[in-house]
């Protein structure tokens, strides 16, 4: 689960309806993608939600910004405890560009749980508004991403500096153009990019809700400094360097690489809320239930007006991505879904590379949860209870379906197809 963020990081932000295409655009929707301030767009958005049960739109316009604002809440979160990004596809839900904090507030293990439980709360709030949304709603929404952002400073204030556009290039290290020479990062988004986002929302509550169901605190203890390196943690005063900063990446840094390793020793976390690892599974069921009625909406559209994700039928270079899609990427795509299921249902079993004939029970990874340990899980011993006789997924199986995704590869297209 944690392996395939740094994929789709970028794809996060790529969702903000400003203004109407074709069907009409709530202004107050304008009002809130628009906004220069937290103020207003929180008044906007607001609005919105009051509107959202008996106009599509609206229900629309909200639940993107409530998903955004969810971001928003985190960003704030870890800004608030001085936050250094470790720039690692190894902590997904901690790659958001948060800016410097010169005086940051201690953090304690109950705070951060708090963050996260804020965090999947208000996903939670945008999947529902936009599973409100009616599948055949008339929706289309014009977006220009530099021009639209989040409040990553909590200065109550959303600068140039925060936009999508300056986001994504962050995320993706810089390889975004967002100069004036650049190509247009304007989409139309329609009804199916709905059933993308909320698609996005249930992977990133998968997550949250993996982490919140363990007790974590001794990884939380022994290595976070590395993240928090002047919140007061318990080993900030023995193991930070005396000027507590860190830049680039993990491997960058001796002391960094040095609590990483720390970090992944410590993945040993008891299970405090098993409701929450049974209910990680179900938001991939249901994020791919999701991303099949995306791609039968695209697929059924007729036009190719500055698609976010084309059909085969709508031929043209994405301007962020560069790609084109084809009839055999979907299909392949579809078989992945597929395959994704049947892991996650117990049907087909996960293959580990030390055991002949029997493979892990995904079902009962989830369902009948016991301590997560990362190591262990790696070398074999923590999976034992999991492991079942079955039909076993192959390289082979899974090599069909990449090949179908050429030099790209598959991974770059699961970050643009969810």
């Amino acid at each position: 689960m944690m392996m395939r963020t740094a994929f789709f990081a970028a794809a996060l932000f790529a969702f903000l309806p400003v203004s109407s295409a074709r069907a009409e655009m709530p202004e107050a929707a304008k009002a809130m993608f628009e906004a220069k301030s937290v103020t207003d767009r929180n008044t906007a958005l607001s609005t919105l939600e009051g509107a959202a049960a008996k106009d599509p739109a609206s229900a629309y316009a909200a639940g993107a910004g409530e998903f955004f604002t969810a971001l928003e809440i985190l960003a704030s979160g870890l800004h608030r405890h001085g936050f250094e990004s470790p720039q690692s596809f190894m902590l997904p839900l901690m790659r958001l560009p948060v800016p410097d904090n010169p005086d940051p507030e201690p953090l304690t293990y109950e705070q951060f749980r708090a963050i996260l439980v804020a965090f999947r709360d208000r996903l939670e709030k945008s999947a529902a508004t936009l599973s409100s949304v009616p599948a055949d709603a008339d929706i289309g929404m014009v977006v220009d991403l530099a021009h639209a952002g989040i409040d990553l400073n909590e200065d109550g204030k959303i600068a140039p500096d925060e936009s999508v556009a300056a986001i994504m290039a962050s995320l993706s290290r810089g390889s975004v153009d967002t100069s004036d020479a650049a190509p247009s990062l304007i989409f139309r988004f329609d009804r199916a990019d709905g059933f993308w986002l909320q698609g996005y929302a249930e992977f990133l509550m998968a997550q949250a809700d993996f982490w919140l169901a363990h007790d974590f605190k001794a990884m939380f203890d022994g290595s976070f400094h590395m993240l928090f390196p002047r919140a007061k943690l318990p080993l900030q005063d023995t193991l930070v360097p005396p000027d507590g900063g860190m830049s680039g990446s993990i491997f960058a840094s001796e002391w960094r690489f040095a609590d990483f390793i720390s970090l992944v020793h410590l993945v040993n976390w008891p299970v405090v809320e098993p409701e929450r690892r049974q209910a990680a599974r179900r938001h991939l069921l249901e994020m791919i239930r999701l991303s099949r009625e995306d791609w039968k909406a695209i697929r059924a559209e007729t036009d190719n007006d500055r698609e976010w994700l084309p059909g085969p039928q709508q031929k043209g270079i994405n301007p962020l991505t560069g790609l084109e899609v084809s009839e055999e990427q979907v299909q392949a795509w579809l078989a992945a879904l597929t395959m994704a299921e049947d892991l996650l249902e117990g049907r087909v079993m996960l293959p580990h590379f030390r055991i002949a004939g029997k493979g892990i029970n995904m079902k009962r990874f989830f369902d009948e949860p016991k301590p997560f340990d990362l190591v262990l899980s790696i070398t074999g011993p923590a999976i034992a209870p999991y492991l079942e006789s079955g039909k076993i997924l192959t390289s082979d199986d899974f090599d069909q379906i990449q090949r179908e995704f050429g030099g790209a590869g598959f991974l770059t297209f699961a970050l643009w197809f969810n």
